[in-house]
């Protein structure tokens, strides 16, 4: 049996993880983009389809709620808070591409230079909701890995889904207050968007368009380094898949280096996964996901050091991607 091989049966229960897939997808763009000198978002462009595909499924965009002494929100997207930019426009965000172009799929930069990009997915799907809610889980929010990434300095790129940035939206305003933190999208609520994809329940067809740019709604309120990439549940997706997310103008981001963190019972073996295959412009896929993937927090320190002793830098997302890597033959 292959190392890779291993490293997806280690990962084979955990319905976030699949083997890193080495394809890079590029259509030619479909018509143009012109400006609207009304300064409303020009047609076609991803603001505007996020609205559209709410409108058509009957359903307003989400509006971040105000902030509770609780549980505080988001600020609102057209009142950023003092000393912070708002949200940058999508189409200038890192990972946009022109909508109505079939979503290029990276799954790592140019191995050229030293820079490799951490990024850790924020899984919540509603059986992890429930679990909160009766007791059974305590977090899935593993606040020993953003302390430790503060501490450090170290640039980092986070894939939310929705529901858990409305079930964290204090750590979901963290992560986005750090300049040295990248935004993502990992869904609405963690479905897969393919058959068989290692257990998890399948969305419609018909609702993935709206399910992330739902997700990019609730994401951008925050402002923060935002961005146009994009992870599937699993890192399981199709041609169909691909198809249905075009009109949001984005980058799918998969992975080469497939850390096996979820459901992991100690943390050496995460970090000989990470450090057996890293290399310059590699994607490490990690979870922040406490309960369901606990040891992450003990193996970072660890992979920060083996990073280091190999040359190679933390840097975020847009930085390992600024050059796209050649299409596999």
């Amino acid at each position: 049996m292959s190392a890779r091989t291993s490293r997806v049966s280690l990962i084979a229960t955990s319905a976030a993880v699949v083997g890193a897939v080495t394809l890079l997808i590029t259509l030619n763009p479909l018509g143009g983009r012109d400006g609207d000198p009304a300064g409303l978002p020009p047609a076609g462009s991803a603001e505007s389809t996020a609205t559209a595909v709410w409108a058509e499924a009957g359903q307003d965009p989400p509006v971040a709620s105000a902030p509770g002494p609780s549980a505080p929100g988001p600020p609102s997207a057209g009142a950023p808070e003092p000393g912070r930019s708002g949200p940058t426009p999508a189409g200038d965000q890192p990972g946009a591409t022109r909508p109505g172009t079939l979503p290029p799929v990276l799954d790592h930069g140019p191995r050229s230079g030293n820079k490799v990009a951490l990024t850790f997915d924020a899984d919540m799907t509603d059986a992890m909701l429930r679990q909160l809610r009766n007791g059974t889980v305590r977090s899935y929010a593993n606040l020993k890995i953003v302390d430790r990434l503060e501490r450090d300095g170290v640039p980092a790129t986070f894939f939310l889904t929705g529901k858990w940035v409305e079930q964290y939206p204090e750590v979901t305003r963290r992560l986005a207050a750090n300049p040295h933190f990248e935004l993502a999208n990992h869904t609405y609520g963690h479905l897969a968007f393919t058959a068989d994809c290692y257990g998890l329940p399948r969305i419609d067809r018909r609702r993935m368009t709206a399910d992330v740019a739902r997700t990019f709604d609730l994401v951008n309120a925050y402002g923060g380094r935002q961005t146009r990439y994009f992870r599937f549940p699993g890192l399981c997706h199709d041609r169909a898949a691909l198809t249905e997310l075009a009109p949001l103008g984005l980058t799918v981001v998969d992975g080469d280096v497939v850390s096996g963190d979820p459901f992991a019972t100690a943390w050496q073996p995460i970090v000989r996964a990470v450090l057996d295959e890293v290399r310059p412009g590699s994607v490490v896929v990690l979870h922040v996901t406490e309960a369901n993937a606990p040891m992450t927090d003990e193996a970072l320190p660890h992979i920060l050091a083996g990073l280091a002793e190999r040359g190679l830098e933390p840097a975020p997302l847009s930085e390992v991607l600024a050059a796209p890597p050649a299409p596999r033959s």
